[in-house]
């Protein structure tokens, strides 16, 4: 309701100034906004020629990005609130923080009453266009512009669908080249027009699952990157992430990166190209003011990561480019240190109009930054990422402030990962002094500027927020240390009722199974191939999105049958004997993953089957390592099915019509997390 009311009054206030500020629009500047997806500050061939002997990509050109910012202003400081495809998108649109514009995932459409630089120019004369990606959920209306040429969500790279005016369209060839041809197409109906225009080009590239067309397919073969420090530095919400770090480097410190992905921003450089050319060919050069950039930076394995959200520099870090030839000599070729944010865009577009920003926008204009740098530009800002229905993503709720030479980021629930850097002695971030007394006096001015920003910027946690499904679970996780949900030892059992002495009450039912005695005379539950105990869902026994054990201590009759058996044949995971060899089975999205023990047993043993943070399967037998193989992924949900011991009914994990277990059970375990071996 806050958010509702707040774009009410914004458009009731403005709209008298802005029909005035139409009438004065006779020389005001056209606008061309161009933005991809997913591409780092510097995958950017000015920027990697500055940093020299630093630069991780040398061998890469971009030189019609180069052209513009030759023509134009480089910002070197340029960062996203929000490094999250949708939400950043609408921070370029309404100029306000996620937690007030109704976007704070990329599962929300965006609200079609939001005030945005868009809806602002329609009224003030402007034509306003879209073209390209938009990807707010799978929303068709592109609110606030007279004309787009758009798609949904991702689409595809070769041959997408698009939506031409609210009309299906068919087409052939790559997706960043058409989204430039319905761009040229729109220049060209602006031409004799009395009109100023406002244009804006959303490219795919570089954004997974990196196909360039065919032009660029060979380019840039064989190179590598240079290593930089922080690629094993960990993060703390996932622990592990140093060994992510797949690359080992080369005796001339190398590694290899994913060269479709900057094959992929080259051909949208092709296209940038080509909308200059149009510029020029139509007589637009002169008075129109193009912006490139990205809507949000992306990790090549900086701190064992790929992707975005948290909040370190490449994920934060924006190419940032302004052309704009009216300006004259004053800002051809300047470069620019001063912060800017995706939240400046709107107001500053505004401002190239001649209108002004109403305050509800958060941002600033960076217009005077074209010619000057103003001594009270901003020296701090706010960030914020919203944990969210992604299922590779564990990042959670994050705040941040960044300063010019420093940093301090912040885990809700989680201040013992709170993290603090010195940007000035360790730009690549990579030794976290949050808790060194030598760093104290610059961890209280960032604490003090981080709750400053808290209070300025009104953040809040927005109802609109879609939750992950570990979301409000504090034992979920791979980051949790491990802890037993499930534990029958058959001491306390009472008829058919197995006692769970875990305390999370996760009692079983047996069927046929009797009690029995196993090592030491210690309680114990026998199998004659027939019974089983099944074990009713509960959210403590899902095994989703997280590090999961599986152990029982047991004795086979027989050398085939299902020990502990939960899922189906899309989730799930299985212990089991295959001809007396131990197995664990872990199905992810329909495939199954399976190690088994080079030997079989036949007398007591402990069989532990583990998935791991690092995305393993692990099998152990008595504590002693049977085999190891990658995993894809955690389990993505929780299984529909029950579970049972002994038995894999219902919906099966393993082949259809396995034998059920022969023989004594004398311990059942479930871990949340690693059990590790002794």
């Amino acid at each position: 309701m806050i958010m509702r009311r707040s774009i009410t009054a914004l458009a009731t206030t403005f709209i008298c100034g802005v029909l005035m500020a139409a009438q004065a629009a006779d020389n005001r500047p056209n606008l061309l906004f161009i933005y991809t997806d997913d591409q780092r500050y510097d995958a950017f061939g000015a920027t990697l020629r500055e940093q020299g002997e630093q630069a991780r990509f040398p061998w890469f050109k971009t030189p019609n990005m180069d052209r513009l910012a030759a023509e134009g202003v480089r910002f070197r400081n340029a960062f996203v609130v929000n490094s999250l495809c949708a939400p950043s998108r609408a921070v370029n649109l309404t100029g306000r923080y996620s937690h007030f514009n109704g976007i704070a995932s990329n599962f929300r459409p965006f609200p079609l009453d939001n005030v945005t630089h868009a809806t602002l120019l329609r009224t003030a004369g402007y034509t306003t266009g879209y073209v390209g990606k938009w990807h707010m959920d799978s929303q068709r209306e592109r609110p606030g512009f007279d004309w787009h040429a758009s798609f949904i969500g991702h689409a595809r790279y070769t041959n997408p669908p698009f939506i031409v005016q609210g009309e299906d369209k068919t087409t052939k060839g790559w997706i960043d080249d058409i989204s430039t041809d319905y761009a040229i197409e729109f220049l060209q109906k602006q031409k004799g027009g009395t009109k100023p225009w406002s244009l804006v080009v959303g490219f795919k590239s570089p954004h997974g699952p990196f196909e360039p067309p065919e032009r660029a397919k060979d380019r840039f073969a064989g190179e590598l990157a240079r290593a930089v420090p922080n690629l094993k530095t960990p993060v703390p919400y996932v622990p592990g992430t140093a060994l992510k770090a797949k690359s080992v480097p080369t005796a001339d410190g190398k590694v290899q990166v994913n060269l479709d992905y900057f094959r992929c921003v080259s051909a949208a450089d092709d296209c940038l190209g080509r909308l200059l050319d149009a510029l020029d060919n139509l007589g637009f050069s002169q008075n129109t003011v193009v912006i490139y950039t990205s809507d949000n930076g992306y990790y090549l394995g900086e701190h064992g990561l790929g992707d975005k959200r948290s909040a370190y520099d490449e994920s934060l870090r924006v190419p940032f480019i302004v052309r704009y030839p009216t300006l004259g000599v004053s800002a051809k070729g300047r470069v620019v240190d001063a912060m800017v944010l995706n939240l400046d865009l709107a107001p500053s577009l505004l401002d190239l109009a001649g209108l002004p920003a109403p305050k509800e926008m958060q941002g600033r204009s960076w217009r005077p930054l074209l010619t000057a740098e103003p001594a009270d530009w901003r020296q701090s800002w706010f960030y914020e990422y919203f944990a969210e229905k992604q299922r590779n993503s564990r990042v959670p709720d994050i705040t941040a402030v960044r300063t010019t030479d420093a940093k301090l980021i912040k885990y809700s629930g989680h201040d013992d990962w709170t993290e603090l850097f010195d940007l000035k002695a360790d730009p690549y971030e990579t030794r976290n002094f949050y808790r060194d007394p030598a760093h104290a006096a610059l961890r209280t001015r960032l604490e003090s500027e981080h709750a400053r920003l808290l209070k300025e910027t009104g953040y809040r946690v927005p109802d609109y927020v879609d939750r992950p499904d570990w979301w409000g679970k504090p034992d979920v996780g791979p980051n949790a240390p491990p802890e037993v949900q499930l534990e029958f030892a058959f001491e306390k059992d009472s008829g058919q009722r197995i006692a769970d002495i875990s305390g999370k009450n996760n009692h079983g039912t047996a069927h046929g199974t009797t009690a029995a005695r196993g090592r030491d005379n210690h309680a114990a539950r026998e199998f004659d191939g027939t019974s089983y105990i099944e074990v009713p869902k509960s959210p403590s026994l899902n095994p989703a999105d997280s590090a999961w054990t599986v152990e029982a201590v047991v004795k086979p009759a027989k050398p085939g049958g299902v020990i502990i058996a939960r899922g189906g044949k899309s989730q799930g995971y299985a212990l089991w004997l295959k001809e007396g060899r131990p197995s664990f089975t872990v199905v992810i999205s329909n495939k199954s993953h399976t190690i088994t023990a080079p030997e079989a047993i036949a007398d007591w043993a402990t069989l532990t089957g583990v998935i791991t943070a690092q995305h393993k399967i692990v099998l152990y037998v008595n504590g002693r390592l049977a085999g190891r193989a990658p995993l894809p992924d955690f389990i993505e949900s929780d299984p529909h099915d029950t579970m049972q011991i002994g038995a894999d009914q219902g919906s099966p994990v393993l082949e259809p019509g396995s034998p059920k277990f022969s023989g004594l059970i004398e311990r059942v375990t479930l871990v949340r997390g690693e059990r590790k071996q002794k």
